[in-house]
């Protein structure tokens, strides 16, 4: 099919509630997408922050081969060994909790809320979330999205949920109360813009949920599975929550999301009070173990390290040239370009010279490489990101 005739079926049987660029991908590899058209895009954003090993990783491909070759599902009155081994990998390798699978970072999340209420004595019922914050779209990860951009439409949402300015202790401090289930927040705010939260935040929440027997639920959708150069966004923070979620970088493309909690937590969520019929399916869980294997296997954990650091070096070597961009943020290959006007012509631009990056906020260039990127591929993004702002000045 050619690019229009894809596009005019779009139009006619898919709902229109995402703003599609007009291209038509046909192949990842690695670093790199290819359109129908035959343009070779270098995508600095790959899967909106899924494909944390790039693009069809050799590894993970062949793990979904041969689990489609024995079983793809089978439902959780069973046992099945991928699940098992995947939750002894992520539990290895963050606070030895126990797992919950379900098939993205909002039913994670959803998942987290309810075991806190659950947890927690009956009077608590009320959440503490970050402003600036993104937590899922369901009801009531939604509502726990602290931006009315995202309400509109939905309004009431539903009851409970405080919201306070990201950062910033003494809100937190006044927040509380003995209602308070929990607080949820992302130790780095993606969508609302790479706010990377302080050590001395993050340890004001633990230590008010433990003053006040609440829950301590870090959001690691977009900073888990190595994405800063450690397993977990926390572990950059000595601080240890109760529970963390985490999706998109796990299934290496494959749609999967997981809630650790830990154990005497995790022991409050019995058989009738949550579920998720496709949740820790066999294919997905293959996908999870292939993609821990690869990151160990290939030192990646070490290469986002580096490769953030070079980033940012050259990403800051740009904001002397150019006056529009204000600072440079974030922690490994998660990254945030400043802008003092908005980006998205910017972004569209990139596009159009082969560069793929994202825009968040208005005015925040996202920069979230694949942990298999290289110094070169980095080079000619920042060459192209040089060469439009060059054009736009």
């Amino acid at each position: 099919m050619t690019t229009q005739e894809t596009i005019e079926l779009f139009d006619k049987y898919v709902i229109a509630n995402y703003g599609r660029l007009p291209r038509v991908i046909t192949k990842g590899e690695g670093c790199y997408l290819y359109d129908a058209d035959g343009n070779k895009i270098l995508d600095m954003f790959p899967g909106w922050a899924v494909s944390g090993l790039g693009h069809c990783h050799p590894k993970v491909v062949e793990a979904l081969r041969k689990q489609a070759g024995e079983l793809l599902h089978i439902d959780n009155t069973f046992y099945s060994e991928p699940q098992g081994v995947l939750a002894k990998l992520l539990s290895e390798r963050a606070f030895g909790g126990k797992c919950f699978f379900c098939n993205s970072g909002a039913e994670a999340n959803e998942a987290a809320l309810k075991l806190a209420r659950l947890h927690t004595a009956q009077e608590k019922y009320k959440f503490i979330t970050a402003e600036g914050s993104f937590h899922g779209r369901t009801f009531a990860t939604v509502t726990a999205t602290a931006q009315p951009k995202y309400h509109e439409g939905f309004l009431p949402l539903l009851p409970g949920f405080i919201y306070v300015p990201f950062n910033d202790i003494a809100a937190l401090e006044s927040a509380f109360s003995d209602e308070v289930a929990a607080v949820m927040v992302e130790p780095i705010q993606g969508e609302g813009g790479i706010n990377v939260a302080s050590s001395e935040y993050l340890q004001a929440i633990r230590r008010l949920c433990d003053e006040n027997g609440a829950i301590m639920i870090l959001d690691e959708v977009q900073t888990g599975i190595g994405r800063t150069g450690k397993w977990f966004a926390y572990q950059h923070f000595d601080v240890e929550p109760d529970i963390i979620t985490m999706a998109k970088a796990l299934g290496g493309g494959v749609a999967i999301g997981a809630m650790m909690a830990k154990a005497e937590i995790a022991a409050s969520l019995v058989p009738g009070k949550h579920a998720s019929t496709f949740g820790g399916n066999c294919l997905a869980c293959a996908a999870g173990v292939a993609v821990i294997e690869a990151i160990e296997e290939d030192n990646l954990l070490e290469n986002a390290s580096e490769m953030g650091r070079y980033a940012k070096e050259k990403l800051e070597q740009s904001k002397q040239k150019h006056h529009i961009i204000d600072n440079v943020r974030g922690i490994g290959l998660m990254i945030g370009v400043q802008l003092t006007s908005p980006g998205k012509d910017i972004v569209d631009k990139c596009l159009e010279n082969g560069l793929r990056i994202n825009c968040t906020s208005g005015t925040v260039l996202r920069f979230m490489p694949a942990m298999v990127a290289t110094k070169a591929q980095i080079d000619q993004a920042v060459e192209i990101l040089d060469a439009v702002l060059s054009a736009s000045a």
